[in-house]
């Protein structure tokens, strides 16, 4: 259960910045508000799911209990039966830890880096969702959710990057960062693959 919790706590704070995202602020005071709570929501949430990781890790690691959660099956035709599920072993554990920890740092930064920004709620959404796809990447437990969680990851750099985009230098950027993302996808899909 705690993985669980590790991996989608940052995309239900990502939902609820995303949400206030959309709220129209009536003054200025509104709109501080507006930015406090998507920047607190996100925050808090990444702590949570930090400590989280932390236990899972501390289960895992020292414990030696690896496991796969396994949440529902994602696609089922045919002879293909692919799971969506939650690895733990010892590089999981060490890697969903890592993750979630840079990323609360980097969240409770972002209060004092995007003050008074007019995007914050939005680039707080996009951070977290960007934390979830990592997470999803570092846990998966097959290629199918791999990528998924890659893709994610890739996306979300182009929105972070984007986030100015009424800045001719950031939307090139954002560009960039897209096609070499498409470059990294040949590179995954030409890997060695394994029958292990």
């Amino acid at each position: 259960m705690l993985e669980f919790l590790a991996v989608f706590l940052p995309l239900l704070g990502s939902f609820i910045a995303g949400c206030l995202a959309f709220a129209a602020p009536a003054d200025e005071n509104a709109r501080v508000r507006i930015d406090a709570a998507a920047q607190w929501v996100t925050s808090g949430a990444l702590i949570l799911a930090a400590v989280s990781a932390g236990f899972v890790f501390w289960d895992v690691v020292p414990g030696d209990r690896p496991h796969t959660l396994e949440l529902f099956t994602w696609i089922d035709s045919g002879a293909m039966e692919v799971s969506w599920a939650i690895k733990v072993d010892t590089l999981s554990a060490v890697m969903l830890f890592m993750v979630t920890t840079v990323s609360s740092v980097i969240h409770v930064y972002s209060i004092g880096y995007m003050h008074n920004d007019p995007g914050v709620p939005r680039f707080m959404c996009y951070l977290s969702l960007f934390t979830f796809f990592m997470l999803m990447l570092v846990s998966a437990d097959n290629l199918v959710q791999l990528f998924f969680g890659w893709e994610g990851v890739g996306l979300c750099s182009y929105l972070l990057i984007g986030i100015w985009y009424d800045r001719p230098s950031a939307n090139a950027a954002a560009i960039k960062a897209f096609v070499v993302n498409r470059i990294g996808d040949f590179g995954l899909f030409s890997g060695p693959s394994s029958t292990r």
